[in-house]
């Protein structure tokens, strides 16, 4: 039999991340080649490239008079068809073809534009009818521009001042973009930050204002309407910087999800129910979790608390629970995580993405990518016995979803209907978290170090099982008593009752207010309440002396006295005692 002290209670008491380099942009005052012809490739000797034709002659003058508005070189010619054709050009054979798949794949000129001959070619109605074609000098194939990585804080390049075009001629220039140039700047807009509205391709007051948001961030004028060079710049920087995601549409038909990855970056590792991991690739330090699993809302809400305790998710950032979905996010100077999940038809499924915190503008594209993308497909979810695993094979296929363990754990009890806890000064020292049965976060309302007692508030209202009715007085040596608490600490999922007696008033060496317990208990145990068997409390099980009713008023707790006299039943008095009894966790 071991003696434990016993504490009485008398009451009362933008960026752009990939660029084409300045020299990359397309300068379109003079033929540059950016490809070359292909072996094999048939090629005139003096070739244009034709780029549009139409029926009307006034029409062909028109979109003639647009085109020359981006391109010094546009020349229009009645074809004997009765059509009118737009080229530019003359070129020599191989500068034009190269000029066609320049023009071509940065989307300037129509994907149908094809090199001519001038064969078909009659009088010319652009620039002035009559003139002879004039062969253009040849000109050396330039050598393909590099593409230069900035650095995720560098500030964005400005688009250069070649060729300079007022707003007037941007805006002739844009009216001959096709519908889907026009849809790519919106999603290149999108894609950095700038709009987030329908992706049609009709240049609104929406797109207008994106637009100048982007060109006020390149340090340029912003007016609302996007140079031939400020576009090609946009356009170019998002391709780029998509192509290097690798992004990929992946069904996940075992998990029943759909959503669009960044392949180039992590890749599927292995199975895990509820989870589909996949691990970071080439060193990109990313890491993405599906999760899947059959259940509704409790099995949405434990899961929402499973996350929480994992290592790979920190404990600061914003989190919320509702009825059909959680979203989670914890950062730290290690790691960001941000985890999402709802439950539908009885199939809960989410995601989870771990990054290092230097990726974050990055890996922003990421997160909108994939929460646009992800959905669940069908009414299959992960099978919990898919994998049977032992338990080593367990722990090393959860490496980095570590459970995070408290530093210490100990005993604690509610003393009111809005879930205030006592506990002693031991369990909450130096912490810096606290949660409530490894749950609910909880701060120090009080410590008070004369007596060894704390007051904990959790964050969010409680609504307890039970709570403390303190004993009016004190009980006699001899009297039989238990302890409820947590003495295997947060190994057990529930609290257990010891029971013992009240060995003598006063502490060993005559303290008052200290009194002796002949109980076993182990160190988990200190911090629960020590109830007689009317169900009321009579102190709290210290490794110290303590005050509890002057505490707890010194907290702004209203403590509550028992007024029950006769026994509980065995089954009573457990249920009563360990349902008042919570968990008090301190972490690092």
């Amino acid at each position: 039999m071991k003696f434990a002290a016993l504490r009485l209670c008398v009451v009362p008491v933008t960026a752009l991340s990939v660029y084409l380099s300045a020299s990359a942009l397309l300068v379109i005052a003079s033929p540059v080649a950016a490809q070359t012809a292909q072996p094999g490739d048939a090629v005139a000797a003096t070739a244009w490239v034709q780029i549009e034709a139409q029926p009307d002659l006034s029409v062909a003058q028109e979109r003639a008079a647009a085109w020359a508005a981006v391109f010094p070189d546009v020349q229009g010619y009645a074809l004997g068809s009765g059509w009118y054709a737009i080229a530019l050009g003359p070129y020599d054979g191989l500068t034009a073809e190269t000029r066609r798949r320049l023009l071509r794949d940065e989307n300037l000129i129509p994907r149908d534009s094809f090199l001519a001959d001038g064969t078909d070619f009659g009088p010319m109605f652009w620039p002035s009818a009559g003139a002879a074609p004039a062969l253009a000098p040849a000109v050396e194939p330039a050598p393909l521009a590099e593409i230069t990585t900035a650095p995720l804080d560098a500030p964005t390049p400005t688009a250069p001042a070649l060729p300079d075009e007022s707003p007037d001629e941007a805006r002739a220039s844009e009216s001959l973009l096709t519908q889907t140039e026009r849809e790519d700047l919106q999603t290149a807009l999108q894609w950095f930050g700038f709009y987030n509205s329908t992706i049609d391709g009709a240049f609104g007051r929406g797109t207008r204002a994106s637009m100048a948001a982007w060109q006020e961030a390149q340090g340029l004028d912003p007016t609302g309407i996007l140079t031939t060079a400020q576009r090609a710049t946009l356009t170019t920087a998002w391709r780029d910087e998509t192509r290097a995601f690798g992004f990929e549409t992946l069904t996940e038909d075992e998990a029943g999800i759909e959503l669009t990855i960044p392949a180039a970056l992590v890749e599927f590792d292995h199975y895990e129910p509820p989870f589909v991991h996949f691990r970071a690739k080439d060193g990109s330090n990313l890491r993405l979790v599906l999760i899947s699993t059959p259940g509704s809302g409790a099995t949405l809400s434990g899961l929402y608390d499973t996350l929480q305790t994992l290592e790979i998710m920190p404990p600061d950032g914003p989190r919320a629970l509702a009825e059909d979905g959680f979203s989670l996010q914890g950062a730290n100077a290690d790691v960001v995580t941000v985890a999402e999940a709802t439950a539908k038809r009885g199939l809960v499924k989410g995601w989870m993405l771990s990054y290092a915190p230097a990726d974050a503008p990055r890996m922003e594209r990421v997160l909108q990518t994939i929460r646009g993308s992800f959905r669940g497909v069908g009414d299959r979810a992960l099978d919990p016995g898919m994998v049977p695993l032992d338990d080593s094979a367990r722990q090393g296929l959860l490496a980095g979803l570590e459970v995070r363990h408290a530093r210490l754990s100990r005993s604690g009890f509610y003393v009111d209907a809005a879930g205030a806890v006592l506990t002693t000064t031991e369990a909450v020292a130096q912490c810096g978290r606290i949660l409530l049965d490894g749950v609910t976060e909880a701060t120090v309302a009080l410590s008070d170090a004369a007596t060894g007692l704390a007051v904990l508030k959790p964050s969010s209202r409680l609504a307890p099982a039970s709570f403390a009715n303190l004993a009016p007085t004190a009980p006699a040596p001899g009297t039989e008593l238990a302890v409820a608490g947590y003495s295997y600490e947060d190994r057990l999922s529930a609290p257990v009752l010891t029971f013992g007696q009240m060995a003598e008033a006063g502490g060993l060496n005559g303290e008052a207010g200290i009194n002796r317990l002949a109980i076993t208990t182990l160190p988990g145990d200190a911090g629960g309440p020590v109830v007689a068997r009317n169900g009321s409390v009579v102190g709290i099980l210290l490794p110290a002396t303590g005050d509890i009713a002057r505490v707890l008023t010194s907290a702004g707790v209203t403590a509550t006295t028992a007024t029950a006299s006769g026994d509980l039943t065995p089954e009573a008095l457990t249920k009563a005692a360990t349902g008042m009894t919570v968990l008090v966790s301190c972490f690092d």
